[in-house]
């Protein structure tokens, strides 16, 4: 078993200057983050804030039509000071499906688009990235990845949606260790750091969507084993699974030799 320590403190202040160094070594000073109302967002946009001062960090919000805990991310934006917006993607949700047909009839020699929950699910993250992105780019801004290790490991997240961004916080770091982080940070509501992740769609947590723990997943990175090899074989499975989510597209190469 691997050997693991983890000193909250000194970790968020090296992300502090982790983020003001790449902010000097690629000229910008402001960042956009998507505001959630969950742990993982709350500290990317409370570590920026830190960072390049809290008037420097847009804050965007972006329930799809209804969201019942937009309340959490607006507690989020004013107790850190920081920029808001509301932008709700509901209205382009609803396009995106009427120009796709899901329920029409082909014309001949056309094809039909099938009525997919998982693509409707997942079109969620991928038009708020769209969001985060056209707003950045017109405030001359970078957007913030909230994205977490422990997600990105066993494939939590979507291609084109959560996994996009120019830089990411805290893809180093497990959801225990971002909690960890968040509770050294008296300028955040404690409730939303140890709030329970959820996916806002089906009342279900992240925990019981995944079926594995976060805790599981912490100590399958960091010590190499949960203590249970039928839950590490999920996890690694899972892991394998989902390894083109971490990498570029990859290029098929007419003139390789191999």
């Amino acid at each position: 078993m691997k050997d693991y320590s983890f000193d909250a403190e000194k970790v968020r202040d090296t992300m502090v200057e982790a983020i003001r160094s790449l902010a000097r070594e690629q000229g910008f000073e402001k960042v956009v983050v998507g505001i959630s109302g969950g742990k993982d967002s709350t500290v990317t946009a409370a570590l920026c804030a830190r960072a390049l001062g809290r008037e420097n960090v847009y804050g965007v919000m972006m329930p799809d039509s209804v969201q019942a805990d937009l309340s959490d991310s607006v507690q989020v934006c004013e107790s850190l000071g920081i920029r808001k917006k509301t932008a709700n993607i509901g209205a382009m949700h609803e396009a995106l499906r009427a120009i796709t047909d899901q329920t029409g009839e082909a014309a001949e020699g056309d094809f039909t688009v099938p009525v997919s929950r998982a693509s409707d699910v997942n079109v969620g993250p991928r038009l708020r990235m769209t969001t985060l992105r056209y707003i950045a780019q017109a405030l001359g801004a970078r957007l913030a990845g909230t994205g977490n290790l422990s997600e990105i490991t066993v494939g939590y997240c979507t291609k084109d949606g959560d996994t996009s961004c120019d830089f990411s916080v805290l893809g180093a770091l497990t959801s225990v260790e971002v909690v960890e982080i968040g509770l050294t940070m008296s300028e955040l509501p404690q409730g939303l750091v140890r709030k329970t992740p959820t996916d806002g769609l089906t009342g279900r947590s992240d925990e019981e969507n995944l079926g594995l723990s976060y805790q599981d997943i912490h100590k399958y990175i960091r010590l190499g084993t949960c203590g249970n090899p039928e839950t590490d074989a999920r996890i690694r499975q899972k892991e394998n699974a989902n390894m083109h989510k971490r990498r570029m597209p990859r290029v098929l190469n007419p003139f390789s030799e191999e």
